[in-house]
């Protein structure tokens, strides 16, 4: 066991009560692990990020609502089309087509049983971001306005990586019609502000948004639930 495995697992010994600690916390530690970072990478190599199967979980409790977690644990759905490294998982085209992804390069999430997931969602929501990653109270719940669905679709390409519903947009980047069911609104701020706060390497771009369009974007984001687990 790493030794930051080892220190994410005792901060969570210490919050969670035993029963949320022997469920949540042991499956993180016994399965998610495997692909996911639950405590902060230090110097991590782009080899390394080509290699990375599943997204970081370190600050997991600053980023998901809870709820979403326990019913998406024990019924995933497909969140990144490609998968954590999108060049994995494309086939040229034929002839000129446009490249496709290969389903057999993905790997299918594991379910989980109602009480495990609801466990792991637990533990999961107990991985706060490290201080001044995600600030509370950066969204300021303002309504999204007309120019929010533009700024995504068209003005600042957001649609060319990410779907803002089934079947539309890019496919390079996790689907966003379930935003706002699965994602905290002052993580999105924090994220789209600045993404490589997160990871230096991560090839999202850093799009330079003004505050007030940081701001209609996640409003806009906030109203995306379709297809969220029910």
């Amino acid at each position: 066991m790493q030794l930051r495995h080892l220190v994410a697992c005792a901060a969570l010994a210490a919050a969670l009560p035993p029963a949320a600690w022997a469920g949540g916390a042991d499956i993180l530690e016994s399965q998610c692990v495997a692909c996911h970072a639950i405590a902060k990478p230090q110097g991590r190599t782009v080899e390394q990020v080509l290699e990375r199967k599943g997204p970081d979980l370190y600050y997991a409790g600053s980023k998901f609502n809870k709820e979403w977690l326990a019913a998406w644990l024990q019924k995933p759905t497909v969140l990144r089309p490609a998968g954590a490294m999108y060049s994995r998982a494309v086939k040229a085209g034929a002839g000129g087509a446009a490249d496709t992804i290969d389903p057999a390069a993905l790997q299918p999430h594991p379910k989980l049983g109602a009480d495990d997931a609801a466990a792991v969602a637990t533990a999961l929501m107990e991985l706060g971001a490290p201080e001044g990653l995600v600030a509370k109270g950066a969204f300021k719940n303002d309504p999204p306005g007309g120019m929010a669905a533009l700024l995504f679709n068209k003005l600042r390409g957001c649609a060319s990586c990410h779907s803002a519903k089934p079947g539309a947009g890019g496919a390079s980047g996790p689907e966003l019609h379930t935003a706002g069911a699965r994602l905290q609104p002052d993580y999105v701020v924090a994220y789209v502000s600045d993404p490589h706060k997160f990871d230096p390497k991560v090839w999202m771009p850093h799009l330079s948004l003004t505050p007030a369009d940081i701001q209609r974007l996640t409003a806009y984001l906030m109203t995306l639930k379709e297809g969220a687990p029910q």
